[in-house]
């Protein structure tokens, strides 16, 4: 049951869910996370914790940068359905397509560049 409303609570903020779908195409820095959103650092920050959280999203350190990607096949079965389930749902959204095309934009962006300009390194 704990597992179960980690996940409901996870997405029941679209944001969180918008997250979910941008980090589909693979792994990202919370910078370029940042980026994509235009959030607070803290706000972003908050979003992955609630994320990370429910299993949904793990993470790792390299350098000074941390990156986040979804659960992979070791994960729960309910965390792997709830991330087929939001794709399946969501990913030809107008909003998701507009988040990947930004997203695109962003990938081309080299890390320091997008940490100077938010100030975060």
């Amino acid at each position: 049951m704990r597992e179960f409303m980690a996940i409901t609570k996870a997405l029941s903020d679209p944001n969180r869910v918008r997250m979910l779908l941008a980090l589909r195409g693979g792994e990202l820095c919370v910078c370029q996370i940042t980026e994509l959103f235009g959030f607070a650092p803290s706000t972003v920050s908050k979003h992955l914790s609630i994320l990370h959280h429910a299993h949904l999203i793990r993470s790792r350190k390299a350098e000074r940068w941390v990156y986040y990607r979804l659960a992979d096949q070791t994960a729960p079965v309910a965390v792997r359905e709830a991330l087929d389930w939001v794709h399946k749902s969501l990913a030809q959204t107008e909003e998701t397509k507009a988040d990947a095309k930004k997203l695109k934009v962003i990938l081309k962006t080299d890390l320091a560049v997008i940490c100077r300009r938010q100030k975060c390194c």
